[in-house]
């Protein structure tokens, strides 16, 4: 439907009259606004609004801190767990590292040891001990197949002795420890040769026992195997000169003839692990096939007991 010219100058007188209001009433606000009245008005509105828009404004910025503040705690958690794992995997390294470094030592020491020794060896690793509270024998990695035999010192580094091999199997053998109360080894002293039976106890230190009492027993003097060889091919079951400790105590009795001196040994019994079996060294009795010898002192001295291997003849013999 078509407008009529009337009704389109109604329109658009009404249209002026509209734009006409609203521009006076923006001439009006536009005075009034400027007026001192209303601006002192606003500057009052203002003023006592401002501390709630401060603490609009600090609480705005509390929870903002609040949350800045977790994300942060949350990225320095993580940053201290990631810092703990670098550090365990650096304590594992490190420790893996000293193990590594302290073997190869001791292998080194014993390859050193093997070349200077004079006798032929074989390097065996202590793989478990008796765990008897009254025993002292370790377990090597080695055995018969190995050419290791009954009776084979073991010495541990720096030709320390460390005991002798007393049962065995193809690639086994049990070393007895010179700590057992049932080791005995025929011992001298460094400084004047003075010799005693070192026996196994289960305390830290030996004993070295019926020491002549006129000899003078040094604090720190080493003990060593004494090596001792009698007639008719009888040798100790030892090789002479090696080292079994040095001497931290001595007890002396004024009537007695003899005395006894307490020996630090020079291995770690308690902490073996690699070791050299001598392999080449013939002790004890002679062959089979030579006429046994009785068991009488012979110039020079005799075995100590537990390093007897002579024979004791019969009455009918």
């Amino acid at each position: 439907m078509t407008a009529t010219p009337t009704t389109a100058t109604r329109l658009a007188r009404r249209r002026l009259a509209a734009f006409g209001i609203l521009l006076a009433i923006a001439a009006g606000l536009m005075m009034f606004s400027s007026s001192p009245v209303l601006m002192d008005l606003q500057r009052g509105i203002a003023f006592a609004f401002r501390p709630v828009q401060g603490a609009i404004d600090a609480g705005l910025s509390t929870v903002g801190g609040v949350i800045g503040a977790a994300a942060s705690i949350d990225r320095l958690r993580s940053e201290n767990q990631a810092l703990h794992e670098e550090n365990d995997r650096l304590r594992i390294e490190n420790r893996l590292s000293t193990s590594i470094r302290k073997e190869n030592d001791e292998l080194t020491a014993l390859l050193q040891l093997r070349s200077d020794l004079g006798h032929e060896t074989v390097a065996a690793t202590v793989i478990a001990r008796d765990p008897a509270e009254f025993r002292r024998v370790v377990v090597l990695d080695r055995g018969t197949d190995d050419g290791i035999e009954k009776g084979d010192a073991v010495i541990a580094a720096g030709g320390a002795l460390a005991g002798q091999v007393i049962e065995l199997g193809p690639n086994y053998a049990h070393v007895l420890l010179l700590s057992d109360s049932s080791s005995v080894v025929a011992g001298g002293l460094s400084s004047d040769g003075a010799r005693g039976e070192v026996t196994g106890q289960l305390a830290s230190v030996l004993s070295m026992r019926n020491i002549d009492a006129t000899s003078e027993v040094i604090l720190g003097d080493e003990v060593l195997t004494a090596g001792i060889e009698l007639a008719g091919g009888i040798r100790s079951p030892f090789p002479g000169g090696l080292l079994i400790g040095a001497v931290v105590d001595v007890r002396r009795d004024p009537n007695e003839v003899v005395q006894t001196a307490f020996v630090e040994p020079a291995a770690d019994l308690e902490r073996l692990v690699h070791v050299l079996v001598i392999t080449s060294y013939e002790g004890g009795l002679p062959d089979p096939g030579l006429e046994p010898i009785p068991c009488e002192p012979a110039e020079g001295g005799a075995l100590p007991g537990g390093e007897q291997p002579c024979f004791t003849p019969s009455p009918e013999s």
